[in-house]
């Protein structure tokens, strides 16, 4: 990869960040595809680009995504949403993904990533960033701990999916079991 004159002078390659259009759901799905295979979990990814366009463009995005790019190259992308803390009173951005490509590796661009997501949250009044990272990549945990992430030891990330999400949703708040209230 060549790198040009940057606008301080710098021999740093000339990134441009531009916000997902759905005219890249397909890159967003392609880019997942391949996160998906570096962490050998290809066979998770179940997404379609129909759904990137459905849910990611449509009349109430679910997320949003920031594609960073070199001489129109795409070099990754940080998709990302909403939170809010209860507790804590304010919103924040949740990342889902965060996406580098390989010949893009070792330029700080997964860092610059997450620092614009960061700078649109703050933006858009967001207090906090949140994320999960795969139990087995611990580079990536290494990285955010770098980028000033600290795992919360004080938290457990569950999740319904599938058979447990449908019977939820079908039984109305009846199929919960050893119920808290």
């Amino acid at each position: 990869m060549t790198k040009s004159q940057s606008i301080e002078g710098s021999s740093e390659p000339m990134i441009r960040f531009r916000m997902a259009q759905k005219s890249d759901a397909s890159l967003l799905h392609r880019m997942v595809g391949e996160l998906a295979a570096f962490l050998g979990d290809q066979g998770k990814h179940t997404a379609t680009v129909a759904d990137y366009e459905a849910f990611g463009f449509g009349e109430r995005p679910a997320f949003d995504a920031l594609i960073a790019e070199l001489e129109e190259k795409p070099l990754g992308m940080c998709l990302y949403f909403g939170s809010f803390s209860t507790w804590m009173g304010k919103p924040g951005l949740y990342i889902q993904d965060l996406y580098v490509s390989d010949d893009a590796r070792g330029l700080g661009l997964g860092r610059k990533l997450v620092e614009r997501v960061a700078e649109i949250g703050r933006g858009r009044g967001c207090q906090y960033l949140r994320l999960s990272v795969d139990a087995a990549n611990v580079s990536a945990q290494g990285f955010y701990e770098a980028c000033g992430f600290r795992w919360s030891d004080a938290e457990k990330l569950y999740a319904a999916k599938g058979e447990a999400f449908l019977a939820l949703a079908a039984a109305g708040g009846n199929a919960c079991k050893g119920e808290h209230s």
